[in-house]
């Protein structure tokens, strides 16, 4: 049995460019998918959050649109109702990342406002990626690598392969134009080399120990590849 970390965002909102506050959270499918692929496959997961906040989920996220329809939402909603974890989330900046042996970062808007420049978070994740532990980042969770930045202006991911959530999905959202910022050109900055696949579609890269996906609809071929790389 592994014991995985999802880090996961304490932010309830993403602050645009013009000050707009957009309500978000973390996406449900994001961590429904994963934790429950874990969980049957009788893995431990622990919740840390920034200041061991409990993570919201972004509303929208729950909608029947995104859900193909009425029962899917239901199902989706009782799935974050149920994950015991999800509820009693430890402090991100007391966690020992030689406790554990797999981390994993769901994404939702809410990592582009806190764990995008999340100290503790950073050191998190670059103590799992020097260790060999497996690492998966989803979405817009790959917002964490960014404060992975040295002093000198390099990380430790620069030249990895990675996905995300896509300026070209990202412009299908409308919060393009209003965004501070895009996680695709961010991460191309950063020195990973990003690769995109159709929007909205699948998309999962693995390097090494780094498995990434591009959007909801990759979390559970992410989890798959996850806990292939568990053993």
């Amino acid at each position: 049995m592994a014991k995985i970390l999802f880090v996961m965002t304490a932010s309830r909102h993403w602050t645009l460019a013009d000050g707009t506050k957009h309500p978000t959270g973390f996406w449900a499918e994001e961590f429904a998918a994963p934790y429950q692929a874990f969980v049957a496959a009788g893995h431990e997961v622990v919740v840390a959050t920034p200041g061991g906040v409990a993570p919201a989920v972004d509303q929208v996220s729950l909608s029947p649109d995104v859900n193909g329809g009425e029962d899917g939402a239901r199902a989706m909603a009782a799935a974050v109702e149920s994950a015991a974890a999800l509820h009693s989330p430890i402090p991100l900046g007391g966690v020992d990342s030689a406790a554990y042996d797999a981390v994993f970062y769901p994404g939702g808007h809410g990592p582009m406002e806190d764990l995008s420049g999340d100290a503790d978070s950073a050191r998190v994740l670059v103590e799992a990626l020097k260790a060999g532990k497996t690492v998966g980042l989803v979405c817009h969770g790959l917002a964490a690598l960014l404060p992975t930045q040295g002093p000198d202006g390099s990380s430790p991911f620069a030249g990895y392969r990675v996905t995300g959530f896509s300026k070209a999905e990202e412009e299908q959202t409308g919060l393009a134009p209003r965004a501070p910022w895009i996680l695709q050109e961010r991460l191309t900055a950063l020195g990973v080399r990003y690769s995109a696949g159709e929007p909205w579609a699948p998309h999962v890269v693995t390097d090494r120990t780094l498995h990434t996906g591009q959007n909801p609809a990759s979390s559970a071929a992410l989890a798959a590849e996850l806990l292939k790389a568990l053993g």
